[in-house]
């Protein structure tokens, strides 16, 4: 018995003895994480005694961010502005879309203030749509409302340079100086020119933009054109002959140009009209048509066509979306507008008459030519010079510049999906002025970036691949679903005639904000101080170990509240106090439970065990339910 009293004694004590060595290093640690995470909370104290040690050793001991916690409205002070959309222009289907897309808007420029976490909600309470706005720490409300504006401005721009600002007299003097040697420079390619050097060899010496084919330098171009109208109408008006070197040099936006002209051809430009049926991997096509299905269709519908029935019948079955305002009409369509599958069968149709079954990258066209006439094309070559604009001089110049293509141009934007891959594309939907704009636009840009921007920061910079006329552009790209609503989104945000008006504004003072941040510290100490001084009185030893884990607790979350840049507001204050006793809600259960295993005969280890045991289940579940309701109160408030 005594060898079997000796081997259990030993392994009782064991354990025991383990017990009590894990206890310690656990309590060493809480001292330590208390402690370190103290120091985070309050920096000053840790980076006064680095210094100190830095000082005095040469050691590098790190300091640690000394940045404030985040404060809300309600504890620093701030704006307050609730705005109301104008609905009456939006239908009733589109107007939750339209208002997201205001709060989207607003949301972009309230960031620039550098709040740390602006609110911006939607309410639409009795058949109002606001937008309310709260932006912490910013006191002066008239710069909140001059930041936040009105109406959404949506801006389409091309490759070029906007400076933003008036130059300065240095700069303006800088460019002065440019621009009088760059002359200089073109004058002095002008004579040689003009004495009959070889033009193509000055072309390739001088010019700086890319030359291709065999005469270097060569441009086509029509009267009115919007690139080369200048040098055309500069040839026009000189009455310049075939071979001859202008007099003089012609600046436009592009330099300086030398120019010789070469001579001039006739041309056509036809008014036409045309149905479009769309079918399956055409740009834009949202119908899961086979491509057969839509050539019988096309052949049947083809036989009951006529001129007279022509716009009728667009209006009925055409794919393209202005084709229900304009019948199909494309207007006066001149060299290089269209496509060029669709522009050789529109030359080779008569006039009154209608094409067969013309097949493009957008689906099957057939194509009525109302009218013809000639129009002159001019060819010449030209030595193209740099000149020196604003944006050489001024550091900051944008590379975008403005084409005049904007919000009021589009009707709307929408996501579709390639029937053969399934992935989302944005398409957009520009009015008849917006069509003929952007046609031109991507025409003179192929290979070339068309910028879109919203509020002066762009939202998408696609590439232009063929020129786009008929109304309806396609942006595509890696998007995920997610991406191109947003994308569509924020283009009908600055589409649609959304106008907001301001219906109040309040500004909360820095001195009430924080005598309410002074009181709620005070609740918060107070609110601690009540359940350590509860817990030690009713449970002695116990308690005492669980007010110093709650500093722990204490300290964990407000270290976390700077980790994670946590808002501090008078109602996150209230939880944080309620949460301190809910934190100790786990200790009354455990110790409740000691002392009933306590009072039912159990010694002390016995009794910590199974208490520790019993009190598991419901801290388990009681914590889980508090998680739960967590989770929704995060995911759906």
């Amino acid at each position: 018995m005594q060898t079997w009293r000796l081997k259990k004694n030993t392994h009782a004590l064991r354990p025991r003895s383990s017990g009590k060595a894990k206890a310690r290093l656990l309590a060493i640690l809480m001292l330590l994480a208390t402690v370190g995470a103290g120091l985070y909370d309050a920096p000053s104290a840790w980076n006064g005694l680095a210094g100190f040690v830095n000082e005095k050793t040469g050691w590098n001991v790190p300091a640690v961010s000394d940045s404030a916690y985040r404060l809300g409205l309600d504890l620093q002070g701030g704006t307050h502005l609730v705005y109301e959309a104008d609905m009456r222009e939006i239908a009733e289907a589109d107007r939750a879309a339209a208002l997201e897309g205001v709060r989207d808007v607003i949301e972009r420029r309230v960031n620039a203030f550098g709040v740390a976490e602006p609110v911006v909600q939607t309410t639409t309470t009795g058949g109002a749509y606001r937008v309310i706005v709260e932006l912490a720490g910013v006191l002066d409300v008239n710069a909140a409302i001059d930041q936040i504006g009105e109406t959404p401005v949506l801006e389409f721009k091309e490759p070029g340079t906007e400076i933003g600002r008036e130059l300065t007299d240095e700069e303006q003097a800088l460019l002065a100086r440019l621009n009088g040697e760059e002359r200089i420079a073109s004058d002095a390619v002008l004579r040689q020119a003009r004495a009959g050097a070889d033009f193509a060899a000055l072309v390739a010496e001088h010019s700086i933009e890319a030359t291709v084919g065999e005469t270097p330098g060569t441009i086509t171009a029509l009267r009115g054109s919007a690139q080369y109208g200048a040098i055309v109408d500069a040839i026009v008006k000189a009455g310049t002959r075939p071979g001859g070197v202008l007099s003089r040099m012609i600046e436009t936006p592009e330099g300086l140009s030398v120019v010789k002209y070469i001579g001039m051809k006739q041309a056509k430009e036809m008014q036409l009209s045309h149905i479009l049926l769309c079918f399956q991997g055409k740009i834009g096509c949202t119908k899961d048509v086979p491509a057969l299905d839509a050539s019988v269709r096309f052949t049947a519908m083809r036989d009951t066509l006529t001129p007279e029935n022509f716009a009728d019948k667009a209006r009925e079955v055409s794919d393209d979306p202005t084709a229900k305002d304009n019948g199909g009409d494309l207007g006066w369509v001149k060299p290089g507008d269209t496509v060029p599958a669709f522009e050789l069968a529109a030359r080779q149709t008569a006039v009154g008459a209608i094409s067969g079954q013309v097949e493009t990258e957008f689906g099957y066209h057939l194509i009525y030519k109302r009218a013809e006439r000639p129009i002159a094309t001019y060819e010449f070559q030209r030595v193209l010079m740099k000149r020196s604009t604003e944006a050489d001089v001024v550091p900051d110049a944008s590379p975008w510049k403005n084409t005049g293509l904007s919000g009021k141009d589009l009707k709307r934007a929408q996501v579709e999906f390639d029937p053969n891959t399934g992935a989302p594309y944005v398409t957009l939907t520009f009015n008849d002025a917006g069509a003929k704009l952007f046609g031109e636009l991507t025409a003179s840009h192929i290979g070339e970036p068309i910028a879109i921007f919203l509020d002066g920061t762009p939202i998408s910079t696609p590439t232009v691949q063929d020129a786009i006329y008929g109304g309806t552009a396609v942006i595509t790209g890696d998007f995920t679903l997610d991406e191109a609503k947003l994308l569509a989104q924020r283009l009908n945000a600055g589409a649609l005639p959304v106008p907001v008006k301001l219906l109040s504004q309040e500004t909360v003072g820095p001195t009430l904000g924080a005598a309410s941040l002074d009181q709620s510290v005070n609740a918060a100490l107070l609110g601690f101080a009540l359940v350590a001084a509860f817990m030690i009185l009713v449970y002695r030893m116990p308690g005492l170990f669980a007010a110093a884990a709650l500093v722990l607790y204490a300290a964990l979350n407000l270290a976390c509240y700077r980790l994670f840049g946590v808002t501090i507001t008078l109602s996150g204050i209230a939880g944080f106090v309620l949460s301190l006793g809910i934190a100790v809600d786990a200790n009354v259960l455990v110790f409740e439970r000691v002392r009933d295993e306590w009072r039912a005969g159990r010694d002390l280890p016995a009794s910590i065990v199974e208490g520790y045991r019993r009190a598991w289940a419901p801290i388990r579940d009681g914590h889980l339910t508090t998680l739960i309701s967590a989770s929704v109160l995060f995911l759906f408030s």
